[in-house]
């Protein structure tokens, strides 16, 4: 499988993101879609392996522009919620 997320020479960053957090509904929002995706530059031992700041999600080089669409149609999505409207709940003591 020459053009997986496991050969690094045929492997993206789709995108990046601030946090573990975000990089993780990402990943799963394109495994979801059918598409293998990592991410990179997580934290490991308390401090920041590879880019500092941001976490990078890859996918193979051929799903790139799928992925894309993927994560832009998110980005929609997430801009029709109207979080006033949204019960999150009470916070925890």
């Amino acid at each position: 499988m020459p053009n997986s997320p496991e050969h690094p020479e045929h492997v993206v960053a789709v995108t990046s993101v601030p946090n573990e957090l975000e990089a993780g509904v990402i990943v799963a929002a394109l495994e979801e879609a059918g598409i293998k995706s990592t991410m990179s530059g997580v934290y490991t031992a308390g401090f920041r392996a590879e880019a500092p700041g941001q976490v990078q999600i890859l996918v193979a080089q051929e799903d790139l522009a799928r992925a894309k669409e993927i994560i832009r149609i998110g980005e929609d999505d997430e801009e029709d919620v109207d979080w006033s409207q949204v019960d999150v709940g009470q916070p925890e003591e």
